[in-house]
């Protein structure tokens, strides 16, 4: 869609600033059915060429980036290397695809991966054009690919994604003949959708890929600043997901996943984020936390506000609405 593709686009005229240093923090996540300490390490590269070339309307990660050369990423991951406490999984995120040499050449893809290779498991993130580049890579890496959306109209009308699903599906079963782990990122309300629509479409989505996902992760969408979601946000013509609607997400896809499913809520509770009505956020959020360790939907059971009654009458009059 070119008008969506130009829009997204002109929000990226804007100047980056240089951070040299990565962003690192630490968090837990299960591993093989156990509570594992986890690294996070946001490298800054040059960033997602999609996001050069057009941008998805929700991501305003590429504000995170900078044309930073070999020697100072190589720098970066010696840096990360020195705050590393034997936690059992690394994640490295570039705010684009770690699997693109033009930005991580191939030799520092390697040195990453071997200078925490004491690490039980590995994460990288890549789109799908440079999953072919997993051939050089050894190790226990799970590779973490957004989806976002199973539905193509969504990648194409909503999302500006850059690929159909087939496409995704295709370098999906590389990433399993390659003998990596899987983690599918699934959007939750992307923008144009009613809510019961974006609803329905994570679910969807989830069954699409649930005979070859690893890892399901589900990522309600957050206003990030200098995108199209903030423009319509601005305009109030785009709200975040209601937490009852990220629950029920998950929820129904534990009906018919056996693999793990994450929900990493991004400007949690706020009006930039999912969110309710302020009361019952922090118990949510707190379940849903609690559920990414224990993988039991029953944590749920007995969460209650008098809002859930306002979004269930919000699902059905939506309907109605233009």
């Amino acid at each position: 869609m070119k008008a969506l593709a130009e829009l997204n686009r002109n929000f990226r005229e804007i100047e980056l600033k240089e951070v040299k240093k990565p962003r690192i923090w630490k968090e837990k996540e299960l591993l093989n059915g156990k509570v594992a300490n986890v690294m996070v390490i946001v490298l800054r590269t040059p960033g997602c060429y999609w996001a050069k070339v057009s941008g998805c309307s929700m991501c305003g990660y590429f504000k995170e980036t900078y044309d930073a050369g070999y020697d100072e990423i190589k720098k970066q991951i010696d840096e990360a290397y020195k705050k590393y406490e034997g936690e059992e999984i690394v994640k490295f995120f570039t705010s684009g695809s770690f699997l693109d040499e033009k930005e991580m050449p191939r030799d520092l893809q390697i040195y990453a991966i071997e200078k925490f290779s004491k690490a039980k498991k590995i994460v990288i993130e890549s789109r799908p054009e440079f999953i072919k580049n997993l051939e050089w890579l050894q190790g226990n890496i799970e590779v973490a690919m957004g989806l976002e959306s199973a539905n193509d109209r969504v990648l194409e009308y909503s999302i500006n994604k850059g690929f159909r699903f087939r496409a995704w599906l295709k370098n999906a079963k590389l990433v399993k003949k390659h003998g990596k782990k899987l983690r599918v990122y699934i959007l939750i309300k992307p923008p144009f959708l009613k809510e019961i629509e974006a609803i329905k479409d994570a679910i969807n989505s989830a069954r699409k890929v649930a005979d070859i996902a690893d890892v399901i992760s589900f990522n309600p969408v957050a206003i990030h600043g200098k995108t199209i979601v903030e423009t319509l946000w601005n305009r109030h013509l785009y709200r975040p997901p209601w937490l009852w609607s990220v629950v029920q997400v998950i929820k129904e896809t534990k009906k018919f996943y056996d693999g793990v499913i994450k929900c990493d809520v991004v400007a949690r509770g706020m009006a930039r984020g999912a969110h309710n009505c302020g009361k019952c956020d922090k118990k949510i959020l707190h379940a849903i936390e609690e559920f990414n360790l224990k993988q039991d939907e029953k944590i749920f059971d007995g969460i209650d506000c008098d809002c859930r009654e306002e979004w269930l009458d919000f699902l059905e009059l939506e309907e109605y609405m233009i």
